[in-house]
């Protein structure tokens, strides 16, 4: 069963294994609808990419963004759409005015729904064809891989008073040192150049090839083993607040696993037959 659709965020699957979701605010450089209201953006991709996850057909899940951009973050005229007006809020503990009601508000709500997509175990991959501010930055982020173009740019809430969100005070750091990631939370801006040369950015490519470079790179994915990717992410994802020693216990039990999988003898299978091998993910 997929998704409960709304027209500003699109759930694209397709039959060569992609599933494209894209932000469609092109008006508003797609800003977010609301904040973690059940219906808000974020819960919405959240929402798609675990149907996307759910369905046997998708092997790879694409964010991006409609028009000019990629996504703008809060939209900041904070007008509630009538589709969310009178909607409860996803965990909502505040129930006093003041700081702490905003912290709960974020913590229990918010930061939660952003997690949720570091937690698909399929390839995600966001496709930053413009500026990803704010909380659009958090999601990209949260994504496996990211690949984008000289419109490119990620951009915080450092002028308006609030620092870098979850995702982007965990992944800075570890993607690209201390002495960046500090630099960044400082000033609030990064272009494509710098975040490619930083490493945040995979690819960096013209604007009018970065859907087909997104494509070719799915392409890619999409020939190795679907439960390899899986296991991979998650040990990988895991490793990095682990040790060596428990990395290594972790990569030797899934070896063995991988290794009686209906897909690893297909793939061994396809190899010897010098053919395109059929993967079910099991």
């Amino acid at each position: 069963m997929g998704p409960k659709l709304v027209d500003y965020l699109l759930y694209e699957p397709e039959d060569t294994g992609i599933l494209w979701i894209k932000f469609n605010r092109p008006e508003r450089m797609n800003a977010l609808i609301g904040s973690s209201e059940e219906s808000g953006t974020v819960a919405k991709v959240g929402e798609y990419m675990r149907a996307g996850d759910d369905d046997p057909n998708v092997r790879v899940i694409v964010l991006t963004g409609v028009g000019r951009g990629f996504c703008s973050g809060a939209d900041m005229r904070r007008d509630t759409p009538d589709s969310l007006k009178g909607e409860n809020f996803i965990g909502n503990r505040g129930t006093t005015e003041g700081p702490d009601a905003a912290r709960e508000h974020f913590f229990h709500g918010f930061t939660k729904l952003h997690r949720d997509i570091s937690q698909i175990r399929k390839p995600t991959i966001a496709m930053i064809n413009g500026p990803a501010v704010g909380s659009g930055m958090d999601m990209a982020l949260h994504c496996d891989i990211r690949l984008g173009c000289e419109n490119t740019r990620f951009i915080g809430y450092q002028q308006l008073g609030q620092i870098i969100e979850n995702g982007g005070s965990y992944y800075f750091p570890k993607m690209v040192g201390l002495g960046r990631a500090l630099e960044f939370a400082y000033t609030g801006h990064l272009d494509a150049q710098r975040a490619y040369d930083w490493g945040i950015l995979n690819y960096l490519v013209d604007s009018g090839d970065l859907e087909e470079t997104t494509r070719e790179l799915c392409g890619r994915i999409m020939r190795t083993p679907p439960m390899v990717q899986w296991v991979s992410k998650r040990i990988m994802r895991a490793a990095l607040d682990s040790t060596l020693e428990n990395t290594m216990v972790l990569t030797s039990n899934a070896g063995g696993i991988l290794n009686g999988s209906e897909d690893a003898e297909e793939a061994r299978r396809a190899f010897l037959e010098k053919r395109t091998p059929s993967f079910k993910g099991r």
